[in-house]
């Protein structure tokens, strides 16, 4: 006998094992936060939803009801039957869930079992199970140890921890490098989003092997990603590994980044008039966003230079002179905040050293 409903005790299992979801709650529900395995298939659309919601809100629970099968009846309805059942046919283990596991649910369930389908719903809906999600970032710092890894700007801290098993990339989760110049070409998650994908990778890592938690140091803010208040003070707290990496390395490697990635990566999306358009907003418009702290002369004297860097770009396709503004914004600013910034957590460093050496220390914990 199928199950008709899967209880909050299952929640932990659903998420660590990317079971599928059908999300019939409404594309504007959807789109301002979901799990990462669910897919959302309406039951009603914004519009309609609004209508029943009101209808609810002036004559009550029953005249709503009979709103909702008046909006969503003959063809409709049998619309969004058959997309629930072409969702299950790739799917055929999905469970289901509204906002609170109530009418939505339960009223999806029954025509897909009017159709020959039993789909389970989810009691408590995504409401409870956000909060579940909510309970498990706040409960992260006490269920492993938690490490930092920091290094100046240019490191190579990402990749450092796309090889370690016990990392969690929090930059990859917000799409966001975490600078001025870190942003993505996607935009960034809705903070609900951010927060329930960095919940379920929490998950994940809890129900591994990984005797600790490795994370990069970060402010509060990546991009327009927030960290949640009590994660952040556990990351606060921990004690940090150092990556230590030469000049060179470091030019390279952000020159590669900020320079040969976003320009191909616009000049793929937009073509190659409006993706030059577009990088070249990128380069001032991250510079700019730096002007305080810079000064308005240096911002000038930089903006001329990534300028000049632009113009010998489209005319003879040569990136090299990009070096010339990057080297002078690790001198003049991103290396004597990351200095400054360190000084302050001197007593919370374990070790420091090189991509090699760091790793190694790591293995011997």
């Amino acid at each position: 006998m199928p199950r008709s409903r899967v209880s909050a005790s299952d929640y932990r299992r659903i998420l660590v094992s990317d079971h599928p979801i059908m999300d019939v709650r409404a594309p504007v529900e959807f789109c301002k936060g979901a799990f990462p395995a669910s897919s959302n298939q309406p039951l009603m659309q914004d519009d309609e939803r609004k209508q029943v919601g009101t209808c609810y809100k002036n004559d009550g629970q029953q005249a709503a009801i009979a709103l909702g099968h008046a909006l969503v009846g003959g063809g409709i309805k049998q619309q969004r039957l058959d997309a629930w059942l072409h969702f299950l046919a790739a799917n055929p283990q999905a469970y289901l869930y509204c906002f609170r596991g109530g009418l939505r649910s339960q009223l999806t369930q029954q025509w897909l079992k009017e159709a020959g389908i039993d789909v389970p719903f989810i009691e408590g809906g995504y409401k409870a199970m956000r909060q579940f999600l909510i309970e498990t970032i706040n409960a992260a710092p006490s269920q492993k140890p938690m490490l930092i890894l920091s290094g100046i700007t240019g490191s190579g801290k990402t990749e450092f921890l796309h090889k370690r098993c016990e990392a969690i990339d929090l930059e990859g989760i917000a799409h966001h490098r975490g600078s001025s110049f870190g942003r993505h070409h996607e935009g960034q998650p809705t903070q609900i989003n951010f927060e329930n994908t960095l919940a379920v990778a929490l998950l994940k890592h809890q129900d591994s092997t990984a005797k600790y938690l490795l994370l990069e140091d970060e402010s509060y803010l990546i991009g327009r990603s927030a960290l949640p208040q009590a994660f952040y003070k556990g990351m606060q707290a921990a004690n940090l590994v150092v990556l230590e990496e030469p000049i060179e390395a470091r030019l390279s490697r952000l020159l590669n980044q900020y320079v040969y990635k976003m320009h191909r990566g616009y000049i793929a999306r937009l073509g190659e008039e409006a993706g030059m358009r577009a990088f070249t907003e990128y380069l001032t418009s991250s510079v700019t966003a730096i002007k305080k702290r810079l000064g308005g002369k240096q911002h000038a004297e930089i903006q001329a230079i990534v300028t000049n860097a632009l113009n010998t770009q489209l005319s003879q396709g040569d990136v090299s002179a990009h070096i010339e503004w990057i080297e002078i914004l690790l001198h003049q600013y991103y290396d004597p905040m990351y200095r400054y910034q360190l000084n302050k957590k001197v007593d919370r460093i374990q070790f420091a050293g090189s991509h090699t050496d760091v790793h190694q220390w790591l293995d011997n914990l």
